[in-house]
């Protein structure tokens, strides 16, 4: 996206001596700095190139922004709001799969952000969307009240380590080491892509739930 695309999108109102500064949004900075990371991951990222990247002096994002942490706190959540669970009817089975399968694409758009976050321990909050959802879909799927949160951070956990494998090649590389036993009718690794393998572990993961459902 255009460097002056980004500047408009940050700012808003009349600017002041023909710069953005006065019309900067934090709403607008975590965009930009969300594209930033997008196009070259988060080493790119820091407070000089975003403020040259949205044309305003350094010091004024100081105004919105402490630092460099609360930058990214901010992205992660900019992010972590567009993730939406399911509402629409079908059994939990059909929605936990679609939430999933959501999970993963939105880890797809921003995978440079996603890696990073996934290090972190605080990468899953209470109020996240995503942690909402998923506690709603256990509910709903009649797991007893006391197992739903410990269940619900196994999923995630899982969710998280599959996409972490995904994204710096563990996946790949394990599903290549395939046995030299001759007639072992293994299937090749061009027989189940990433997706393929995420659909199967979320499968894997409702057979397990359905099974200790009273």
């Amino acid at each position: 996206m255009a460097a002056a695309t980004i500047r408009c999108m940050a700012t808003t109102g009349q600017a002041v001596g023909g710069r953005g500064d006065a019309r900067l949004t934090e709403q607008g900075i975590y965009n930009a700095a969300l594209r930033l990371i997008d196009a070259d991951g988060i080493g790119a990222l820091s407070m000089r190139k975003l403020a040259a990247l949205l044309g305003v002096n350094p010091m004024s994002l100081y105004h919105h922004v402490p630092n460099k942490a609360a930058l990214l706190r901010g992205v992660k959540n900019l992010v972590a709001a567009q993730f939406q669970p399911p509402v629409d009817g079908g059994s939990w089975q059909e929605q936990l799969h679609r939430f999933a399968k959501d999970f993963r694409a939105l880890a797809h758009r921003h995978p440079n952000l996603i890696v990073h976050s996934l290090a972190s321990p605080d990468f899953i909050e209470p109020e996240d969307p995503f942690w909402t959802g998923l506690i709603d879909i256990l509910s709903r799927a009649g797991l007893p009240p006391t197992q739903v949160a410990p269940i619900g951070a196994v999923l995630s956990s899982l969710f998280s380590g599959f996409l972490l494998a995904e994204s710096n090649g563990t996946l790949g590389r394990l599903a290549a080491m395939q046995p030299s036993a001759p007639g072992s009718g293994a299937p090749s690794n061009a027989d189940m892509d990433g997706a393929d393998s995420f659909q199967f572990a979320v499968q894997t993961l409702i057979a397990g739930l359905e099974a200790r459902l009273p």
